[in-house]
């Protein structure tokens, strides 16, 4: 297994920065991305980096981890209120 984490983010994630910063702040995905890689480098990690607006996709991403991946971090967005799906697939991951 590497030592590489997956960080997955959900639905308009990828809109950070431009949609309402009043409320969510201007820094954007890839702000977040860098200050990840970042802290991960110092804890002597490497990560896999991805955004995606579509659950069946965050999905795969998930069961192609499973036994490949140090860890799993995910902001699941409005799919955390929402996706059964999701945890299902979370739940495999040991």
């Amino acid at each position: 297994m590497s030592l590489t984490v997956l960080v997955l983010n959900g639905p308009n994630l990828n809109m950070l920065g431009v949609r309402q910063p009043e409320f969510y702040g201007s820094e954007s995905l890839s702000d977040i991305e860098y200050a990840c890689s970042a802290k991960a480098s110092k804890l002597g990690l490497e990560i896999d980096f991805r955004q995606s607006n579509h659950e069946g996709e965050l999905i795969t991403w998930i069961q192609e981890a499973r036994g490949k991946m140090a860890g799993i971090v995910i902001n699941a967005a409005a799919y955390t209120h929402t996706s059964v799906a999701l945890l299902d697939a979370l739940s495999l991951v040991e």
